[in-house]
């Protein structure tokens, strides 16, 4: 688990740096700056979340069921979180807004909101 968890927040991180600069030079010309204020949302907490990926894969064996249900809680939640606002404001900009999409960035945040949660029991857990 530690390896995918490592393999998985280098890509978020990597594709963080691809989306923002192609967001910042391309999409700036498209975007309305509501829309563009959006997609950087969503790059900055994929961001902050491939971070916290890769630190809590070098910190924590990643075997426990808590660990491993904290990891996927941030793996499937910024991608879901993430990844949904960029189709919203891409479909969007093009004109054809892909409305399937809103209700799945509210359902990635709440796992990033479960995964944070996870993590503090964790912690509490090792304190007691």
């Amino acid at each position: 688990m530690v390896l995918v968890a490592q393999l998985v927040g280098a890509l978020l991180g990597m594709l963080a740096v691809i989306f923002g600069a192609f967001g910042a030079h391309l999409l700036k010309k498209i975007f309305s700056v509501d829309q563009l204020s959006s997609f950087e949302t969503g790059i900055k907490y994929q961001m902050y979340h491939a971070l916290l990926i890769l630190m809590l894969s070098f910190n924590l064996n990643l075997e426990s069921s808590l660990e491993k249900s904290m990891m996927f809680c941030f793996m499937i939640g910024t991608f879901l979180f993430s990844f949904s606002i960029y189709g919203l404001c891409i479909s969007a900009a093009k004109g054809k807004k892909l409305k399937i999409l809103g209700p799945i960035t509210p359902l990635g945040g709440l796992l990033l909101v479960i995964g944070w949660g996870l993590l503090l029991y964790h912690f509490i857990k090792n304190l007691i």
